[in-house]
């Protein structure tokens, strides 16, 4: 009994050292890879940073799992059998799990089909904000007021979203309206000029003033141009609704606010 029990200690004590030399080999090949893969993503030009992410995340996971089996092994452990109790676990997981598993296949759409990247600037929920990071689960997103917004990849897949930045360049409107005893024309001859000189503002397609609707108390128009960033979105138009509020009431053209003419039959 003594003679089985030290052969036992000297069996344990062989496999675990073989198992901790195989470990530190592993781990130093996984190490050694995963640093190259990182800058090899980091150089790329065609890989967005969400796409990197799961790609290293991916490679990662694979990584742990075989080191482990390897180790497992050398311990002496029933791997194949090991590998197939945990299937079974994992479907019964799979099933308690599906809506991460849903938000998993929609991340990895949104990576794929790129309806928008990590940088792009999107409006989600009537919700307006710079996309700061998509995982596996979720996307976040910063907004104006700096605040990170969480969305499920599946909300992400199923809702409206407008992307602001996919198209390189992007059009702003300035909503106004003027009294009905002013002329469009004047109006547009006003305010054309206040664009000119700002870099921010493209000189084609041209910047127009149009009249949109005959409104119960107004003619409604619209300043339009484009703008070749779409990160100055906000701001612009923050800055030229003022200029076109100013510009209007310098050049005496009036912009009315709604009102009721009340008329009284036989009054005195």
């Amino acid at each position: 009994l003594y003679d089985n029990a030290i052969n036992l200690v000297g069996l344990l004590l062989s496999n675990g050292l073989t198992a901790l030399l195989t470990f530190l080999l592993l781990y130093a090949i996984y190490w050694v890879l995963d640093r190259t893969l990182h800058q090899v993503l980091e150089r790329s030009k065609r890989i967005d940073a969400g796409l990197q992410g799961l790609l290293q995340r991916s490679y990662r996971v694979v990584a742990y799992i075989f080191i482990g089996a390897i180790v497992l092994s050398q311990l002496g452990f029933n791997v194949t059998a090991l590998v197939a109790g945990l299937s079974i676990v994992g479907i019964a997981v799979g099933f308690a799990a599906r809506d991460s598993l849903e938000n998993f296949i929609s991340g990895v759409t949104i990576l794929i089909d790129e309806p928008f990247k990590v940088g792009d600037y999107i409006v989600v929920d009537d919700e307006y904000g710079q996309v700061h990071e998509i995982t596996l689960r979720s996307t976040r997103i910063r907004t104006v007021r700096n605040e990170i917004m969480v969305l499920p990849n599946t909300q992400m897949i199923t809702n409206r979203v407008v992307n602001h930045t996919k198209q390189n360049t992007l059009r702003i409107d300035i909503d106004f309206g003027i009294a009905y005893k002013e002329i469009p024309d004047d109006a547009r001859q006003v305010l054309l000029p206040i664009v000119d000189g700002d870099d921010r503002i493209l000189s084609r397609p041209d910047p127009t003033v149009i009249v949109t609707e005959m409104a119960a108390s107004s003619v409604n128009m619209k300043l339009r141009f484009y703008i070749r960033d779409a990160s100055e979105e906000l701001a612009v138009r923050w800055e030229y609704t003022e200029k076109v509020r100013e510009a209007l009431r310098e050049a005496d053209i009036e912009i009315p606010f709604p009102h009721l003419q009340l008329f009284v039959d036989e009054a005195k």
